[in-house]
């Protein structure tokens, strides 16, 4: 009994929740930011069950605050008509001068925000990790096929041998 007990105290690293795959697919991801995002009850109630999707979002820069836009947060099922707008705008918190350098990068490269992951840290509160992308070319994605082929045959070949 007190073994459990020690079990359920113990502090856990951050939780995954969602992740965002295709975006390193599609972009070379040059920076990663950690940002607080805004939610009301039942969209953290959804996030910690885990429904949420990251497919199409991006994140924008205006009035010298970021918003996270087009991430799918799923109703949460017991919120009855209190629930949220699944896709509603939420705004990020970052620091300013974390805002001014993505804003500088945005503007003068012409560069993407994009949200990689969505994850619960070990205070219980929900983060995005966004990532500066510079988009990649045609030629470039197939590159990244033929590299990530490559090692799953190493990796094959290697198991095999040993």
């Amino acid at each position: 009994m007190a073994k459990q007990a020690a079990k359920t105290n113990e502090k856990q690293g951050p939780r995954t929740v969602a992740s965002n795959r295709k975006a390193r697919y599609e972009y070379f991801i040059e920076e990663n930011f950690e940002a607080g995002v805004v939610l009301t009850g039942t969209e953290i109630k959804s996030v910690r069950a885990g429904k949420v999707s990251l497919q199409d979002g991006f994140v924008l820069i205006r009035g010298g605050e970021a918003w996270l836009l087009n991430v799918h947060i799923a109703h949460f099922e017991q919120g009855n008509r209190y629930n949220h707008e699944e896709t509603r705008q939420r705004k990020l918190l970052l620091h300013k001068s974390e805002i001014a350098k993505l804003y500088e990068q945005v503007t003068l490269r012409n560069w993407t925000i994009v949200p990689l992951r969505v994850y619960i840290n070990d205070r219980g509160r929900a983060k995005v990790e966004i990532g500066l992308a510079r988009g990649k070319q045609t030629h470039d994605k197939r590159d990244t096929i033929a590299k990530r082929d490559n090692d799953r045959e190493l990796r094959r070949v290697l198991k095999e041998r040993y």
